[in-house]
């Protein structure tokens, strides 16, 4: 990929991360088309988020799991977006929504991209209290709070989204991110990611 379509991706992903209402709108007013490379960047900001804060969760365990952890928590975070991913279509289609795949998909990854971000900014809190306080319990409980405030952000990212392309729906598609949140609660638990143990 070229310097310039790498710059360009950063612009758009700014974009979207400043102003996710209008970046959204764009799309969906044929305004704006976005290429491919765009949806990457905000893929990849995702990505880069999931993975630096689950390295963070891996820091008492040593190398091999803190990469360990990295990989499991963008595998378990990815999962839990795109399972669902076809229901929330599936039920706003049922519904009356006439938003199209496109838009549904592009509401959801800029909320993806959005929470990438604020996984990074949440990292020295938990590294702090991971180092200053390493008991498991108290861990858990730090990562909790992390992941209900970053849940409760992105709830309010996709709602005011989701509002702005069909206002008359309101903000009503965001009761799918509680399916997401207990998706990927279960993975995180069966990837034992929320297991601190040091060693």
């Amino acid at each position: 990929m070229s310097a310039h379509l790498v710059r360009t991706a950063i612009g758009h992903v700014g974009q979207a991360l400043r102003e996710p209402e209008a970046f959204a709108t764009a799309w969906q007013t044929d305004e704006r088309r976005y290429p491919w490379f765009v949806w990457a960047g905000l893929m990849a900001t995702a990505i880069l988020g999931t993975t630096t804060y689950g390295m963070s969760m891996g820091l008492l365990g040593g190398v091999e799991r803190i990469l360990a952890c990295g990989f499991l928590c963008t595998l378990a975070a990815g999962l839990a977006w795109a399972i669902p991913l076809p229901a929330l279509y599936i039920i706003n289609s049922m519904t009356g929504s006439r938003l199209p795949v496109g838009s549904t998909v592009l509401a959801a990854l800029v909320t993806t991209s959005w929470g990438g971000l604020a996984m990074i900014a949440s990292i020295p809190i938990n590294w702090f209290f991971t180092v200053a306080i390493p008991y498991a319990p108290f861990i858990f409980l730090v990562n909790v709070v992390v992941f209900a405030g970053v849940g409760i952000s992105m709830m309010d990212v996709f709602g005011r989204v989701m509002e702005k392309l069909e206002p008359e729906r309101g903000r009503v598609p965001v009761l799918w991110l509680l399916l997401v949140g207990a998706i990927g609660g279960e993975l995180f638990y069966f990837f034992g990611l929320f297991e601190f143990v040091v060693r």
